[in-house]
């Protein structure tokens, strides 16, 4: 498509002369293309000369300038060694007369613009790497490479860093470049010599391209932004590299890394390289304290640059002056480094793709990144003009009247209309980006209307998440605030010395403070939670990163069930490369979730019965999702599970699909090796030895205290012959046992046991055999007589640990639990909840109706105890401990106006259960 038939906009030829100088040199041109030529040289002086060096070119290119421009880069691509440096300054200075006009008649948008000058330096990149690896490669410099190894550039990369790395090059940009060789292609004895190959390409390839001769330069070629420019060589090797931001990786480097691309030479080294550095660049956690860094940077930007004081248009710097174009890309960076490490979709590159995708996923405000966004191209649309006047590396607004009404000009627009829309942008862009990097410093007084104990507030400066002047001058701005809200708790003195605890416990306190600073709504949890559940708040000190998932997007939304947790899980931990990292990334999903669950159910969200569901959902997730993965890693040493593979089931609170916060998991695990005697991996094992080792390997995926912590704890006591027998039992010994062999405890195990992990076919056979056994005829005499007898033993070793012990005692959760279980197995049932084994109890006439209601209301209000218990503290609910944002939720959640109330409840209700279960175990009830 013709040029002249898009044109939007004109220039206006400041120097009419010089304007219709260049339009005379172009006499083919007429209507409106010779305006654009005649207004562009009439502004720039440069675009001038680039019309009269091209004059031949430039109609033919006007035609199609898309197809024109293709046409320059395949003359890079084909050029000859011998030839190269010269097709290079004649493609610069081609592709610069293209875009200039393109935009200046509002042709091409923006990125177009930019990405034209970006594609031409990355082919002149790759062109002049090739060749000069390729003259080494020639001359037997670089040890083992051949001719194959030249379009690769032997395993040498470009890395394009900021502008360039974003496709966002300005008209008359440096280009900034890391060199790196991939060292792995080379013998140790060998890399000293592939290095100084490497080096000695590297500088003739800058020469080639930033050398100034008599047909021009191409790109001036930046190193500097390479780990330790001083005193590393231009070229250096990846895993010194790796190495150099592992350890010493500043947020500045970060921040510069969210650009990279690997541009030129051996690509898939670059970015591979590029992805070891994920980690690096964007953090597990959301990094708040990003902020600060990014703020500092801003500020020594400002003061090397003398750029501070009220904004001015003479001189004022579009790039680096308050307001500009920098302002617009910290803010956008800064978000990504926050929480790109949680969200992959906001690693982009550029910045209006960054603002973007932080508007779409509610990190930023809609409007605020639609302004920024405006003013970004405007901004930049003004930096290419100023640039092409003289084809300078300058951002600076002119400083006289002249200056700006060349700049008028070359916009095609009134003066006094582009100042007055230049100085609006820039204040717009400061005002809204510099209260998210400068919060106010002065907040509120510190309140002293609440007497807190000073001695407490003294001794938090001496623990180890204040240790560091950066987390105390954060820490001392939230502090008023914190007080504050303290203060206006319920009960503040317990609320500080909750609040004194979690200080205590948090090993570090930049990135939380950070957190809280950025986001003051955190505060409110954070209170909520220290003075209502110690429990809560001293996990909360010990996995502070799980308050990430507050501000994640969706943690007050619909629970999304057990399948689509187990399916995001699977999809976290299949991102990780290594095994140990795959546990760990579990643990960290696990603990977010299992806060939500504990904030929702704090915050009255949700009831025990629901909460008690959710964590049982999650710890089937885990599990579910956790087996394949640790399947998979024993399988590389000892091949695949013999046979049909290995069900996991869950028993107990587990199996029944209802758990509380501090709940460990009672598991077994069933396999049919289905004849396979042995494994057939390089280190084979029979079958009864391999899914005997498998099951540790997977209780230990489970329990092991890694550097985030363990999932769960995990009980096998419940599997065949208890701790004597195997950890895994085959389907086969299984079925016998349980036929055959098994007690009656065993047989009451059985009603709640559930499969939550595994194979599928397998899991329905042991299904098959639990339906099969728990359906048969039992000798009710016999099950009730050792029913009671197993009450017996079980109270006199776990007696009754105070009134408010929800779990055991006459009537009490585990007594009605054992009740249910007997009446499902006498009654054939397999459903497995509390509720259904109470109404088999009345069906097959060992209950009346009215009894079992009165063990379903007193394990009802035993669960609600228990799970709210749990929540506050490791301990049985004690008003007396229990602070009053505690008691309050226990009245919540029990409905009871006051714990006088409730406590009698609870006596009385269990009380009354007791007697039923009493009367119901007695040797005549068996009749």
């Amino acid at each position: 498509m013709t040029l002249v038939s898009r044109i939007t906009r004109l220039p206006i030829p400041y120097d009419p002369d010089r304007g219709a100088e260049a339009r005379a040199a172009v006499p083919a041109l007429e209507g409106d293309l010779a305006k654009l030529v005649e207004g562009a040289g009439g502004c720039s002086p440069y675009l001038k000369s680039l019309i009269e060096k091209e004059a031949a070119w430039l109609p033919s290119a006007l035609d199609d300038p898309e197809s024109a421009l293709e046409a320059v880069f395949a003359d890079v691509d084909a050029a000859a060694p011998d030839v190269l440096p010269t097709v290079l300054r004649q493609a610069k200075r081609r592709v610069a007369l293209l875009t200039a006009l393109a935009d200046l008649a509002g042709v091409w948008p923006l990125m177009q613009v930019t990405g034209a000058l970006t594609r031409l330096a990355d082919l002149a990149t790759h062109a002049a790497m090739r060749a000069c690896v390729g003259a080494e490669i020639r001359r037997g410099k670089l040890p083992g490479a051949t001719q194959d190894d030249i379009e690769t550039a032997g395993g040498m990369v470009a890395i394009a860093m900021g502008k360039m790395g974003a496709g966002e090059l300005n008209y008359s940009s440096d280009i900034d470049m890391i060199c790196l060789f991939d060292e792995t292609r080379f013998d140790q004895d060998d890399w000293h010599e592939a290095r100084t190959s490497f080096v000695r390409a590297t500088r003739k390839m800058t020469a080639m391209l930033s050398d100034m001769t008599a047909d021009g330069y191409v790109f001036r070629t930046d190193l500097r932004l390479r780990p330790d420019p001083a005193v590393t060589p231009v070229c250096m090797a990846m895993a010194a590299a790796e190495t150099y931001y592992e350890s010493l990786g500043r947020t500045w480097e970060r921040a510069a890394y969210i650009k990279a691309r690997a541009c030129a030479g051996d690509i898939a080294a670059g970015e591979g390289f590029l992805k070891t550095l994920t980690p690096f660049v964007f953090r597990k956690h959301l990094d708040f304290a990003a902020i600060q860094d990014a703020h500092d940077m801003r500020l020594a930007i400002r003061e090397h640059k003398g750029l501070g004081g009220p904004i001015t248009l003479p001189r004022h710097n579009m790039k680096l002056g308050r307001g500009g174009i920098r302002e617009i890309e910290f803010f956008t960076q800064t978000r990504q480094l926050i929480a790109g490490g949680r969200d992959p979709e906001l690693r982009v590159r550029g910045t209006l793709d960054g603002l973007r995708v932080l508007a779409d996923k509610g990190w930023v405000p809609e409007d605020a990144a639609e302004i920024l966004a405006d003013h970004y191209v405007a901004h930049r649309e003004v930096e290419h003009r100023l640039q092409m006047v003289g084809d300078a590396q300058t951002h600076d607004l002119p400083g006289s009247e002249d200056g700006f009404a060349r700049l008028a000009c070359f916009m095609g627009r009134d003066l006094s209309e582009v100042k007055a829309d230049l100085h609006r942008r820039l204040t717009e862009v400061h005002d809204l980006t510099e209260s998210f990097f400068a919060p106010d410093d002065s907040g509120p007084p510190l309140p002293d209307a609440h007497g807190f104990n000073t001695e407490i507030i003294d001794r938090w400066k001496s623990y180890p998440a204040l240790r560091s002047a950066r987390a105390v001058e954060i820490f001392e701005r939230l502090k008023p605030d914190l007080l504050d809200r303290l203060g206006r708790t319920a009960k503040p003195d317990e609320a500080i010395l909750a609040l004194d605890g979690f200080l205590a416990g948090l090993p570090a306190g930049v990135q939380l403070f950070s957190l809280f600073e950025a986001n003051p709504q955190l505060i409110d949890l954070l209170v909520d939670i220290v003075g209502t559940a110690p429990a809560l708040a001293a996990h909360l000190s010990r996995n502070s990163g799980v308050f990430d998932a507050v501000i994640g997007g969706d943690f007050f939304s619909e629970w999304p069930g057990m399948a689509a947790l187990r399916d995001e899980l699977a999809e976290h931990v299949a991102q990780e490369a290594d095994y140990e990292r795959k546990l760990d990334a579990a643990r960290r999903w696990a603990k977010e979730w299992h806060f939500r669950v504990g904030v929702h159910h704090l915050r009255g969200l949700i009831c025990a019965t629901r909460a008690g569901a959710q964590y049982a959902d999650l710890a089937e997730a885990c599990l579910s999702a956790l087996y394949p993965v640790v399947v998979a890693q024993f399988a590389l040493k000892h091949g695949d599970p013999p046979g049909r593979g290995a069900a996991v089931l869950g028993m107990g609170s587990l199996g029944a699909a209802r758990l509380n916060a501090a709940s460990d998991l009672d598991l077994i695990v069933i396999y049919d090796a289905a004849g396979v005697e042995a494994s057939d991996g390089r280190r084979s094992l029979p079958a009864r030895t391999y899914y005997a080792r498998m099951t540790q390997a997977m209780v230990t995926a489970v329990t092991a205290l890694m550097a985030e912590g363990r999932l769960y704890e995990v009980d096998m006591r419940l599997r065949p012959s208890g701790t004597q027998g195997p950890v895994a039992t085959s389907l086969a010994s299984f079925e016998t046992y349980q036929k055959e062999e098994a007690w009656v405890w065993e047989h009451l195990a059985l009603t709640r046991a559930r499969a939550v992990a595994g194979d599928a076919d397998v899991a329905a056979d042991v299904e098959a055999v639990r339906c099969a056994v728990l359906t048969a005829s039992q000798d009710r005499a016999k099950v009730l007589k050792e029913v009671a007898e197993m009450r017996a033993r079980v109270a006199a070793a776990k007696p009754q640990q105070g009134p408010w012990d929800a779990k055991l005692g006459p009537g009490r959760l585990q007594d009605v639990e054992l009740v249910a279980q007997a009446a499902s197995l006498l009654g054939g049932g397999t459903d497995r909840s509390i509720e259904a084994g109470l109404d088999h109890a009345v069906r097959i006439g060992w209950l009346e109706s009215d009894a079992a209601q009165a063990l379903d209301a007193a394990h009802g209000l035993c669960w609600q105890v228990q799970a709210v218990s749990r929540l506050l503290s490791d301990k049985p609910f004690d008003p007396d401990r229990t602070g009053e944002g505690g008691c309050a939720m226990m009245l919540r959640e029990t409905g009871c106006d006051d714990l006088t109330t409730l406590g009698r409840h609870l006596n009385d209700s269990c009380a009354r259960a007791g007697q039923v279960i009493d009367a119901a175990l007695k040797p005549e009830a068996g009749g």
